[in-house]
Parts: C-alpha cells; structure tokens; sequence
C-alpha cells in the first residue's frame, strides 16, 4: 500500500503483478466534535455532515463523458457503480464507495476523476480522518491511501484521478481545495486539474 501526498502519481497494478481489472475507490470521513466553552454552547457539536463521492468521466480532449454521484449512481455502460449516498460518515471504514470495472470502462475514457464534497456546505475544518483509497476489488488489498483531512474553509476537494497508462492505469492524489456543494460548482479546479 502506497500513501500519497498530494501530486503524487503511483502506477497501479496488482500486488503480484499484473493489470488491475477491478478497483473501489472509498470514502471515509468523521465529525470533528466540539470541545470547551464552544461544545457546551452547542450540545456537544455532534452534527452530522454529508459528505458526497463523485466520479466523473472524461475524454483525451476534457470532455467530460459521464458522470456518477449521489444523482446517478451508475455510468451509463454500467462499468462504474455508486454504493449511494451517506449523509452522516457514522460508522467505521468507508462510508461511500465507488466501484469500477476497468476492463469495461470505455476505450474513449482517458480519465477518471474522483472528487469530494460537502452538500450543505459544512467547511472541512469540520471534518476529521477522511480519507480516500484505492483498493483491488479482486482480493481487497489496499493499493494507496490518500489523507483528505486538514482543516481549512473549502468545502470540496479534487481527490485524485486515475489516468489509462499505457495498457495500464496511474493514479495521481490530486488535493485541491476548491469550494463547492456539488462537483459542477468545482468545475474550474476539476478542469485545471486534467
């Protein structure tokens, strides 16, 4: 298992070598929870936040092809799928889920490009061990982990994008920090990060 910094590109394979077929790209994230004066205040500062799992799909020339969120949870070739929407991060290990059969995403996608954001525009200061990571759907192992947590005032972030590579795919941890309640509020940062 690889854990990125931002910019970093890893060339993703399988553990014993080999083309990947299968891979899940997770989401998992916590509420930061209020502490001193300020937590007395708001009952504790449990609330929860909704965090949204995007995977948009692109061509060699940036257009985008395809799209998959909380709003259409499969692409329309069916080669990539949506676990659906969590609107609390409650829970342990991923919270949203997004599936791809590489052997059936289209030959004309160039570029997937998974993105985060907050729906009800929460801030990810209030935000704690989220994450993003890339597993092999054949045999579950964790392939790179990307660290999205970090306080600040965006409410979105381009994660990461996975790029054909030869016969093969690279994955590259992208971290900008757009804001934004959808992905089509981020689409500047998403473009400028093809």
């Amino acid at each position: 298992m690889v854990s990125l910094q931002k910019g970093q590109t890893v060339r993703l394979e399988k553990s014993g070598g080999g083309t990947l077929t299968r891979v899940a790209m997770g989401l998992g994230w916590d509420v930061r929870q209020a502490k001193g004066f300020f937590a007395k205040l708001t009952g504790g500062g449990s609330a929860e936040i909704d965090l949204d799992a995007s995977c948009l799909l692109f061509d060699a020339q940036a257009n985008m092809l395809d799209q998959i969120w909380f709003r259409q949870l499969a692409s329309r070739d069916g080669s990539i799928v949506h676990s659906g929407d969590n609107r609390t991060g409650a829970g342990d290990g991923d919270d949203e889920v997004i599936n791809v059969d590489l052997t059936r995403v289209p030959a004309n996608v160039q570029t997937l490009l998974f993105t985060v954001n907050s729906f009800l525009g929460d801030s990810f200061d209030r935000i704690e061990n989220a994450y993003c990571r890339l597993v092999d759907s054949t045999n579950g192992a964790e392939l790179a982990r990307y660290d999205l947590s970090g306080s600040g005032s965006h409410t979105g972030q381009v994660m990461a994008k996975v790029v054909r590579s030869g016969d093969g795919w690279e994955m590259k941890a992208l971290g900008e920090r757009p804001t934004g309640r959808t992905f089509h509020d981020m689409m500047p940062a998403i473009l400028g990060a093809l």
